[in-house]
């Protein structure tokens, strides 16, 4: 396997543990509300939020916990979504996906179980 092509399966398996995780994080009628194609495109959304907006833009010597306003971030995937006719999510509904990606990132041993 190429090094690209190995890139890419990690990042397919730690997109599919991700889902995974938002999955089992969110209440039962979210759960059969949000498809894994739903869950797939809002975290493919927040991601490009977060390059757009320089998120994650600072130097690597600051250790500075990065504070994220999640409002912002349920407004523009609410808003894309609509856009793109991908469907009308409940902004409240959306919040707590965008809750679960972040705890993802932010404990990775308890991501992994």
């Amino acid at each position: 396997m190429s090094g690209i092509d190995n890139e890419l399966f990690l990042e397919a398996e730690e997109n599919a543990q991700e889902v995974e995780f938002i999955k089992n994080y969110l209440p039962q009628e979210l759960k059969e509300k949000f498809s894994e194609d739903d869950i797939y495109y809002i975290i493919d959304v927040i991601s490009e939020y977060y390059v757009e907006n320089g998120i994650f833009d600072n130097d690597e010597e600051d250790e500075e916990e990065i504070e994220i306003d999640l409002q912002p971030v349920v407004d523009y995937i609410v808003e894309k979504a609509k856009k793109e006719n991908i469907g009308e999510f409940d902004p409240d509904e959306v919040l707590l996906v965008v809750q679960a990606d972040l705890d993802f990132y932010e404990d990775p041993e308890e991501s992994e179980e």
